[in-house]
């Protein structure tokens, strides 16, 4: 009696570049969570390029596939990327279970359309600042890779007062493994007993990290907020407005389009 050879170790490695399964796209588009994708899917309700899909794991690649939902066109969006000033109080995720508002209501309390938009990485309840929303996921997942290395740029202001030691012992790295943190440049602003004011860059993108580093030296962060993310800088941009970003503006903000962007077909 043959036996089934065991699976490959890793061979989900071997998925195109881009593609995801047809439910999680309806999901990152913002059409339905993935759950119900899959039930619209098996109920013969998506068509994917003129076609009735019934396997809710066949793989797309959203950007470049018409999909359909119930006759209309729900997921076929033109290309977008937006820049928001996030608030402090409102969280980077869809819909929230607590009910508090999300970044998406905000761009929608302001009269815009936020159909297929997903968040480009994420800041916390009480950062503020620059965030990406963009209709193109694979440029979200290469602009969130850490190997991609890009700049973020804080404005952070801790409890007590940050000396140049405790700034150069961040540059030189902090704790150990895989939580071992660094970051790329601290400036210390102004420092007084009371709280100190500086000037943070990070290239490792790890979750709360700011929050972290500073942690990790005995000071609590107060304020957080990011001004510039790559080549791309908040401004003058007021808490809750947003604008839309040309795929130009993404290009020279990022190194150009080949290496961040999906490739138009």
């Amino acid at each position: 009696m043959s036996r089934r050879p065991p699976a490959r170790k890793g061979a989900h490695a071997s998925r195109p570049v881009g593609h995801v399964a047809l439910n999680r796209a309806l999901s990152k588009l913002g059409i339905m969570s993935r759950a119900r994708a899959t039930a619209a899917v098996r109920e013969g309700r998506v068509r994917v390029d003129g076609r009735v899909a019934t396997n809710p794991f066949r793989l797309v690649v959203p950007e470049r596939t018409s999909i359909i939902l119930d006759g209309a066109p729900e997921a076929a969006r033109s290309w977008r990327t937006v820049l928001l000033h996030k608030p402090r109080g409102v969280v980077t995720t869809r819909s929230d279970p607590e009910k508090r508002p999300t970044v998406f209501d905000v761009i929608v309390h302001a009269g815009g359309d936020v159909r297929g938009l997903v968040a480009v990485g994420r800041l916390d309840l009480a950062t503020t600042g620059l965030l990406l929303l963009t209709t193109d996921t694979q440029l979200a997942n290469r602009l969130t890779d850490p190997a991609t290395a890009l700049t973020r740029v804080y404005v952070v202001t801790v409890r007590g007062r940050v000396t140049g030691d405790e700034a150069a012992r961040l540059e030189a790295g902090v704790g150990r493994g895989s939580e071992r943190m660094t970051a790329a440049s601290v400036i210390v602003r102004k420092a007084s007993a009371r709280e100190s004011h500086l000037t943070v860059e990070l290239r490792e993108g790890k979750n709360r990290e700011v929050r972290r580093l500073f942690e990790s030296i005995g000071h609590e962060v107060t304020r957080l907020k990011r001004v510039r993310f790559g080549g791309l800088e908040l401004g003058d941009l007021a808490p809750g407005q947003w604008r839309e970003l040309s795929r130009d503006d993404v290009a020279r903000a990022f190194g150009g389009a080949d290496s961040v962007m999906a490739r138009e077909v």
